[in-house]
């Protein structure tokens, strides 16, 4: 085992560790036809026995198999830029490193869930860094990479390859992970992953997804503090979600404390529109009440930046409150192109 394994093996969870997704629904949906698998955490699974807003993030509904023809698999149009695997370059100066599609728990709101959980094609080689390294000097204006996935810290060996190419890249001046381990599993990183991090010179950005402050449990605490010693800026992402997030108080508890663990909001999503997720979405008019409200009553580094995030994959819009007066049915994203918002 290397000893910078989170997992024994950096390999899919084996069978037993993967709830089947015929054990809660009916029509047994399956990655086999283009469905989201199930993978929850013991941590998750404990936690969701308190928490119905973590139990609605992470246990299948049979809403998932309501689509309308509103929804999209590819919402932000990823796929269309990838340029090498694992490497989308759709802006000029950064592009998205998917090292795998694992996570520790999948989202039912997963915006890739057309391809997350999908075991054929869920781990990067280093051969794979090793081209993307080299798309990588090819294109001088680029200069952030941002690594997601799937989860990122699920692959620390992989992770800590691309970390060093990507470090020793003079064009690189940004390096961005994306996770969600510290909430999804907390216990499983290893006190050597995070000597990898600090052997990052650049500087270095962990964006968290939190939903929910009753994600903020002790053992994601201890993660945060660990991940700040190791020199990184920790921002958090979230999604507006029906019936998770979908009120004030919520938002507030949650955008208040995340700046005392030393963690900057950095954007709250309107949900895309992904099939099988449509559910989740939020009326228009109830989030901008909300973030409105937010940013009255919150200072600004604990608010978030409300954004879209265009169904042509232009890129993420932000959202004028309800200090202004405005068009709230539609918008122009970067391209010009007049984009109709979805209300409901």
């Amino acid at each position: 085992m290397s000893k910078n394994a989170i997992h024994d093996e950096e390999k899919p969870p084996s069978d037993d560790s993967r709830t089947s997704v015929r054990d809660f629904l009916p029509f047994s949906p399956s990655k086999e036809n283009g469905k989201l698998a199930v993978l929850i955490s013991p941590h998750l699974k404990s936690l969701a026995k308190k928490s119905k807003a973590v139990h609605a993030e992470f246990y299948p509904s049979p809403q998932e198999e309501c689509v309308s023809t509103k929804s999209f698999l590819d919402p932000l149009m990823e796929d269309q830029f990838v340029k090498t695997r694992g490497l989308v370059h759709k802006y000029p100066n950064r592009v998205l490193i998917e090292l795998t599609l694992s996570c520790a728990s999948y989202c039912r709101f997963c915006t890739r869930r057309r391809m997350v959980s999908d075991i054929k094609k869920l781990i990067l080689t280093e051969k794979d860094v090793d081209n993307m390294y080299k798309y990588l000097q090819s294109q001088p204006d680029v200069n952030e990479v941002v690594i997601s996935g799937g989860d990122p810290f699920t692959v620390p060996v992989i992770l800590k390859y691309a970390l060093q190419k990507f470090n020793a890249l003079k064009s690189i001046t940004i390096i961005r992970i994306h996770t969600r381990v510290p909430v999804s599993n907390p216990h499983l990183i290893k006190p050597s992953f995070y000597t990898t991090l600090k052997q990052v010179k650049k500087p270095l950005y962990i964006s968290i997804h939190f939903e929910h402050p009753d994600e903020i449990t002790k053992a994601t605490v201890a993660v945060i503090n660990k991940l700040k010693a190791c020199g990184a800026t920790l921002l958090s992402q979230s999604v507006f979600l029906k019936g998770v997030n979908d009120d004030y108080e919520t938002l507030y508890k949650l955008f208040r404390r995340l700046p005392e663990l030393g963690i900057l909001p950095y954007y709250i999503y309107r949900c895309d529109p992904v099939a099988g997720a449509e559910h989740f979405i939020v009326p228009f008019a109830k989030e901008l009440e909300i973030t409105t409200k937010l940013r009255a009553n919150l200072s600004g580094i604990a608010c978030p930046t409300y954004v879209i995030d265009t169904p042509n994959g232009s890129g993420k819009i932000p959202v004028p409150l309800n200090f202004w007066e405005f068009n709230k049915t539609s918008f122009h994203d970067f391209l010009g192109k007049k984009i109709i918002v979805r209300q409901n």
